[in-house]
């Protein structure tokens, strides 16, 4: 009982006494850095570079620029949002990428439910599922499987159940005559060829470098298609092209010199043209169509 009595009577200690800083010192320390931050920047002043230093800067520069648009003449990038949508039949519409000499490459869009008719091929066909899904007959083709058509073969009806976007390369679309022929060619029973496919998750990768690998698709008259898969940080080193060489950036991004493209972005490097290295910071899968090397 004294001992609770002694402890009554001790004074109670004045909230002015306690010190904020004590209390809270994690709020005070964002104080502080605030207004050492406020000081620092109303005494610090921009350091203008001496006049010849300047010049010199933006002379490099621009010979950069022009150095840069001088290796990159000839390649043609099409970006995601760039070009035009034109309506195919219900529920398809197709953006034309670049108009080959054996065939159109193209990006195709299907709603759900959406389907294309029988028809026979004019060239040599090759497509690939970049959203959703396709259905031909009993084949189901998934996001990244690859399929190829050679040309005079008969395609049986393509369907989306659940919408689908896909890159088409030797297709006619885009030109009204070789679609009418191919339609026309339907009609006729006989197969004239057979047709191939390649599902993205079989395997089947070759690594060719420090974390750069390749998985060979088709290749026929000098020319081969590829997958290409880079790891972050990948490099492949800069090269010319012999023949025509069309990139569609499946997934990831990747600089080709000083061009970055994104999932979804095609390029053609014309024969004669050169690629820079090719690197990517966060990864990248393309496919690639040109030379047999």
């Amino acid at each position: 009982m004294a001992l609770d009595k002694h402890w009554q009577m001790l004074p109670t200690p004045h909230c002015e006494c306690m010190n904020s800083r004590t209390e809270y010192p994690n709020q005070s320390g964002v104080f502080e850095q605030a207004e050492l931050d406020r000081l620092l920047t109303a005494a610090l002043a921009p350091i203008a570079p001496e006049a010849n230093r300047h010049q010199a800067i933006m002379a490099r520069l621009q010979q950069r620029t022009v150095q840069s648009i001088a290796e990159h003449a000839g390649l043609l990038t099409i970006r995601l949002k760039a070009g035009v949508w034109h309506p195919v039949t219900d529920g398809i519409r197709f953006k034309r990428l670049w108009n080959g000499p054996e065939g159109n490459s193209v990006l195709v869009e299907f709603s759900a439910g959406a389907s294309l008719p029988v028809h026979r091929h004019n060239w040599l066909e090759e497509g690939i599922v970049l959203r959703g899904g396709l259905q031909m007959g009993e084949l189901e083709l998934d996001r990244f499987d690859y399929h190829v058509s050679p040309a005079g073969s008969r395609h049986q009806s393509i369907q989306s159940r659940q919408g689908a976007l896909a890159y088409l390369r030797g297709t006619s679309l885009g030109h009204s005559p070789s679609v009418l022929r191919e339609l026309l060619g339907g009609l006729l029973p006989f197969s004239g060829g057979n047709a191939q496919t390649v599902f993205y998750g079989d395997g089947g990768w070759q690594q060719l470098s420090s974390g750069v690998f390749k998985k060979e698709l088709y290749s026929g008259g000098g020319m081969a298609s590829c997958f290409y898969r880079l790891e972050p940080g990948a490099t492949v080193p800069g090269h010319q092209h012999l023949k025509n060489e069309e990139c569609m950036m499946l997934a990831g991004e990747v600089f080709l010199g000083d061009i970055l493209l994104r999932a979804g972005e095609f390029q053609l490097a014309p024969a004669g043209s050169q690629h820079g290295e090719a690197y990517t910071d966060v990864g990248a899968l393309l496919f690639v169509r040109g030379a047999v090397c």
